[in-house]
């Protein structure tokens, strides 16, 4: 069975780009995956300082595990000035190719104006950097407060068929390149 993590970098309450993430999550568990969402606003995560030793931080050691263990990652997160969120890039900065290499990987981005494809294309540098296979199908949501419905559904039919696609990917991408 193919096991997938799925990180926000969003801490907002309402967040949409937790909303996407759990979107994806339920379209790759209809495929059969197991999927996991790690809540970056629980762990209680220290900004990282390039050093090694986070022992006095658990939920850096439980956010290792989880990646070191998945078989793949979604990455969603809000596009902010026009590139990936800090919370985001401080849980990858306080990861790196341990938990990454050879990982299959899937990013989506959020943006309240209009679509943008920069912190996808960040994501891409920094998921490559940390060796980690990231699937060419990928989501950005512009407008975000237009996309989602009151109860958190898509309201947008081709949105919803481009979530399809990327979950179909990523868990046929990582049972191809991971031998599952």
């Amino acid at each position: 069975m193919v096991k997938v993590v799925g990180i926000a970098g969003s801490i907002r309450p309402g967040s949409y780009s937790q909303l996407a993430l759990k979107i994806a999550a339920q379209r790759v568990e209809a495929l059969g995956a197991d999927v996991e969402i790690l809540d970056l606003r629980s762990l209680n995560l220290p900004f990282c300082d390039g050093g090694d030793d986070y022992s006095e931080y658990p939920g850096v050691a439980k956010m290792q595990k989880a990646v070191s263990e998945a078989d793949a990652i979604i990455l969603a997160t809000p596009e902010y000035h026009g590139s990936v969120s800090g919370v985001l890039k401080n849980a990858l900065d306080l990861m790196g190719f341990e938990e990454f290499t050879d990982k299959v990987t899937g990013v989506i981005s959020v943006l309240g104006g209009q679509s943008s494809n920069n912190s996808l294309n960040n994501l891409r540098v920094i998921l490559r950097w940390i060796h980690a296979w990231t699937i060419p199908e990928q989501i950005a949501i512009g407008q975000a407060w237009k996309a989602f419905g009151e109860d958190g559904k898509l309201l947008d039919e081709g949105l919803s068929k481009r979530f399809d696609a990327f979950a179909q990917s990523l868990v046929q991408s990582t049972r191809r390149l991971r031998g599952l």
